[in-house]
């Protein structure tokens, strides 16, 4: 399902409305199940304040504020940008509906709340383009106001208002989003990278009348938009099932990248684990490292080609190698034929070797900006989503550009979006995680596309979880917090539940 554009979403209502749903059953639906997506991202009830324009999105808004209060337990308030008998019939009648007494008549002084306090940002829907507006521009400045000074977290209802839904160019005094719930269909402005500081994450709120399935060059990727790993594992299962992952990382100077990338295959359902690490650092990492993991130290990368494995992971934290062992692990990358997870220091040593070309259809890169830099300097001056594209010219491996807004692809594939994750994962230690998580994925016998879209979704997914738990701060989050919370990301992308 790729992302649309406004006009295609236009097209769709109009096609709803054709085949005989009302324009109250379509808001009805959408604020029902908005208010469900909220309640489920922050599962602590706290208090929600709609911000209100005169349109429909303020009335899916006040919907979803009477399912966080009357199923949910949450305190609610709302603050109108009009006079309410100047608002939209339908967004009147939901208000009415709703019962409250009056909107607040000024910005709220003390939100005085146990729980999360949460600002809907309900002022323009996606139908809207161009810069904001009085009063609209005062509250969305209240709003932001709020965000920045209150520890009050921002929701946008279908887009922060003020950003255009296709393009992601945000005008002056827009609102900055923490999280966008998406009516429908994923926006294609929404999904750029340059759209991410006013987006926050991304939520899909599904609504069937509205759907639209058509391909496309971007997609979000979400437990709605993708269809696999799905399904509990048979009775039977064993470890041989889940597949054999070497990983061949660490050093003196980076044993914790060795240890997370076990780590990260571990908590990813990988069966038999086997950590390579230099002989003379064995001791020392296998100390840190789960029992479940298998360590053994080598003299040379060379070893590992008289290994048998499933899946190959290669980099992280291996820091400098003599110039033998740097061509015995070029070697080893070119050779083995297992699919083949390639981070961190193996991209670097790629890039200043000008190896490229020994990449194939059997690797994931995961380079973060930097390392993708130096792998294709001659790119740095385009968009991320130009740049990537570019690369699949160039190489016929998988490749995940880490970032706010992480993106995916290979050679004839559309560019998937990662949808999750938070300012919080900016911590080294992140990328060996999600390496790990790759490697046990693609153990298993996912394709590349589909081991790089989960993992990165899982991963900030997790985040998401132990932060909205109110166990942790972006401050404090760390990668073991993240693996820690890798199995509740599991159940969420089984059961669709974010």
């Amino acid at each position: 399902m790729a992302a649309v554009t406004i006009s295609q979403m236009l097209a769709a209502e109009a096609s709803a409305l054709a085949d005989g749903w009302t324009e109250e059953q379509l808001l009805d639906l959408a604020g029902h199940r908005l208010g469900l997506a909220i309640a489920r991202f922050f599962p602590t009830p706290g208090t929600a304040v709609g911000y209100l324009g005169k349109g429909h999105n303020a009335g899916d808004t006040l919907v979803a504020l009477g399912v966080l209060r009357d199923q949910f337990g949450w305190k609610i308030a709302a603050r109108t940008a009009f006079p309410i008998d100047s608002c939209a019939a339908l967004t009147q009648k939901k208000w009415h509906e709703l019962g409250l007494e009056s909107p607040l008549a000024d910005a709220p002084e003390s939100l005085d709340s146990s729980g999360p306090i949460v600002l809907l940002d309900g002022l323009l829907g996606s139908g809207t383009t161009g810069p904001l507006r009085e009063p609209l521009l005062h509250l969305a400045a209240e709003i932001n106001q709020l965000r920045n000074h209150t520890g009050a977290r921002t929701a946008a209802i279908d887009l922060p208002s003020g950003i255009d839904p296709d393009s992601g160019t945000s005008h002056p005094g827009a609102v900055i989003a923490d999280i966008t719930f998406m009516i429908a269909n994923a926006k294609c402005g929404l999904l750029a990278g340059h759209a991410a500081d006013s987006t926050g994450a991304l939520a899909l709120v599904p609504l069937p009348p509205l759907r639209l399935s058509a391909p496309g060059e971007i997609d979000l990727i979400s437990p709605q938009t993708m269809e696999f790993a799905k399904c509990h594992r048979p009775f039977d299962f064993h470890k041989g099932m889940a597949g054999r992952i070497a990983i061949l990382s660490g050093s003196s100077q980076y044993p914790g990248a060795a240890v997370l990338a076990a780590t990260g295959a571990l908590r990813a359902g990988g069966g038999l684990i086997t950590l390579h690490v230099p002989a003379r650092d064995a001791a020392a990492i296998s100390s840190r490292c789960p029992p479940e993991i298998i360590v053994r130290g080598y003299s040379s990368p060379a070893e590992l080609r008289k290994t048998t494995f499933d899946s190959l992971i290669v980099g992280c934290g291996i820091g400098n190698l003599s110039p033998a062992d740097e061509g015995h692990l070029l070697d080893l990358i070119e050779s083995s034929t297992a699919p083949t997870v390639v981070d961190a220091d193996a991209l670097n040593l790629i890039a200043r070797s000008d190896s490229l070309s020994i990449l194939g259809r059997r690797h994931i890169i995961t380079p973060h900006p930097g390392e993708f830099q130096r792998l294709a300097p001659d790119l740095a001056g385009l968009s991320r989503e130009d740049a990537v594209r570019s690369f699949t010219e160039r190489s016929p491996s998988t490749l995940l550009l880490k970032g706010a807004r992480s993106i995916i692809t290979a050679r004839g594939q559309a560019l998937w979006c990662n949808s999750t994750g938070s300012p919080a994962m900016a911590t080294g230690g992140q990328g060996d995680l999600l390496a790990g998580i790759i490697g046990a994925r693609l153990a298993i016998g996912q394709t590349q596309l589909q081991a790089a879209t989960l993992s990165a979704w899982l991963c900030g997914r997790a985040a998401e979880i132990a932060l909205n738990a109110l166990n942790h701060s972006e401050e404090s989050l760390t990668p073991s917090d993240v693996a820690n919370h890798l199995g509740a990301a599991f159940h969420d992308w089984r059961r669709s539940t974010r």
